[in-house]
């Protein structure tokens, strides 16, 4: 385990259909994306983009605060109404793909794709490609349960919404990161504590696969931690003796590769 430099890129969702000037939803999304580059434990070369009915390159990656400041401060007032996740963030884990060293992707979105050329399935795949974590942290989760309380969110919006959250949970597990959804403002410096930890720091573990097909197929991962006493599942002990629930983070699979023709 150790430290490693890091290039992370930010995709922030910054469109009129949630993000209206003033409204609550802009307000948390600003306070996010500002939030998380202003942590104590940021660093490393980190770029931003924007995204609505298309992506806008907000700064390229550079360790200059100012720069990021200056880049933050362009999102005032949302252009669009149309917000293409899928196109935003495969597009993005593919320009960062060619990168070396550990990379990243922070993504600050309701999770709702409403005109993007790619298909969910489509953008699963190539997320699983690229090999870029993604660390994703959902907008809107208490606003979303008080317009419901009220009356004022459908069953084809709830259902909208459930599945956003869902899409968002899948790219983070299938590529080795991790999803939040905030309800409440004193959750965010922990969330973004906890993001940067991750990001800082690493366990590196390889292996020779027994399958030598190159057939392009994906193939699934599964992490375990064993104690190798008794060669089964380890459990951490607490106080008095207790298990200590631990969760593991690591990408789901990775893509075979293919017969050079």
């Amino acid at each position: 385990m150790g430290e490693a430099p890091m290039t992370v890129a930010m995709v922030i969702e910054f469109s009129n259909l949630f993000q209206q000037y003033w409204g609550p939803a802009w307000y948390q999304t600003l306070q996010l994306a500002w939030g998380f580059c202003e942590h104590p434990e940021a660093g490393g070369l980190r770029g931003r983009r924007g995204y609505d009915l298309r992506t806008e390159i907000l700064t390229d990656f550079t360790t200059d605060r100012s720069k990021t400041q200056e880049a933050l401060s362009r999102l005032q007032i949302p252009g669009f109404s149309e917000c293409n996740l899928f196109d935003a963030i495969t597009d993005t884990a593919d320009r960062m793909s060619a990168i070396e060293g550990r990379k990243a992707i922070v993504l600050i979105a309701s999770g709702i794709d409403t005109f993007s050329k790619m298909t969910f399935d489509q953008c699963r795949k190539s997320l699983q490609q690229s090999g870029v974590p993604i660390y994703a942290i959902g907008l809107m989760q208490t606003l979303r349960d008080l317009i419901d309380a009220r009356g004022g969110m459908g069953s084809i919006q709830r259902m909208d919404f459930l599945q956003a959250d869902n899409e968002m949970r899948t790219f983070a597990k299938e590529t080795g990161g991790q999803a939040f959804f905030p309800r409440f403002q004193g959750e965010y410096p922990s969330i973004f504590g906890e993001i940067h930890q991750a990001l800082r720091n690493q366990y590196v573990l390889t292996y020779s696969s027994s399958n030598k097909a190159h057939d392009g197929a994906f193939r699934k991962i599964k992490v375990d931690l064993v104690n190798p006493a008794h060669q089964r599942t380890a459990a951490r002990e607490g106080r008095e003796g207790q298990p200590i629930k631990y969760q593991i983070v690591a990408k789901a699979g990775y893509k075979a590769p293919r017969e050079v023709e």
